[in-house]
Parts: C-alpha cells; structure tokens; sequence
C-alpha cells in the first residue's frame, strides 16, 4: 500500500505562517512530481503546487505565487508547503498527491486524506 500523510493544518489569522507536511510510506514506488492540491466549501478541488521529484522544478498557481513554497526532502520521501501571507481565501482542506508512474506524468495516482487550514480575518 502507498500511504500518503499529511500534518500540521490548522487556525491561524491572516496574514500569517503554516507549512504543511506530507510524508509517504508504505511499499516504494516511482515517481514523477509530489503536489499540493485544496477544496474549499462548494469549490471544485484546485491545483496548488508541484514539485518535481528528480529535478525539483516547482510550478505554483497563480493565486498562490509569491506566497507559498513547496520544497522536498528526497532521503525522508516528504514533501512540504510553507504557506506565507495566509489570506480568508485561502482557507480550505489540503490535500497532499504523488504523481506516480502508473498513468505517466501529469496524473497523480495517490492522494491523501488532507488536512484543514482555515484563515480568520
């Protein structure tokens, strides 16, 4: 089984910090990119940011650019997201995913069971 988990969600003002962790574990797979994806209340899920796992590329979308970071520590199969200037907007349900080699690039395969951020004003 792959395992993805994530930690360290929670309530913080605007304005404010968190970085989020996602650790895999379970039986080792390949893989291409780890990304961060959210769910707001009535939203569709959306992309956050991505990493490549080789490389270590990063894509971010635009109504996180400048604000948030994603970095990886390859020898510890995590995956981070350090959230800056957190806005109301931003409060949403976080959800950690592994691009894998099962569907080729772009897919992701794995997810997990994601974590809660809310922002206050």
């Amino acid at each position: 089984q792959v395992q993805l988990v994530e930690s360290g969600g929670g309530l913080v003002q605007a304005g404010g910090s968190l970085r989020l962790s996602c650790a895999t574990s379970g039986r080792t797979f390949s893989r291409y990119a780890m990304g961060w994806f959210r769910q707001a209340p009535g939203k569709k899920r959306e992309f956050v940011a991505t990493i490549n796992w080789s490389a270590g590329n990063t894509q971010y979308a635009d109504s996180v650019q400048g604000r948030f970071t994603i970095s990886k520590d390859n020898a510890k199969n995590t995956v981070y997201l350090q959230m800056n200037s957190l806005k109301p907007e931003d409060t949403a349900v976080y959800y950690c995913a592994a691009d894998g080699v099962v569907s080729g690039p772009g897919t992701y395969d794995y997810w997990g069971q994601g974590t809660q951020v809310i922002v206050s004003s």
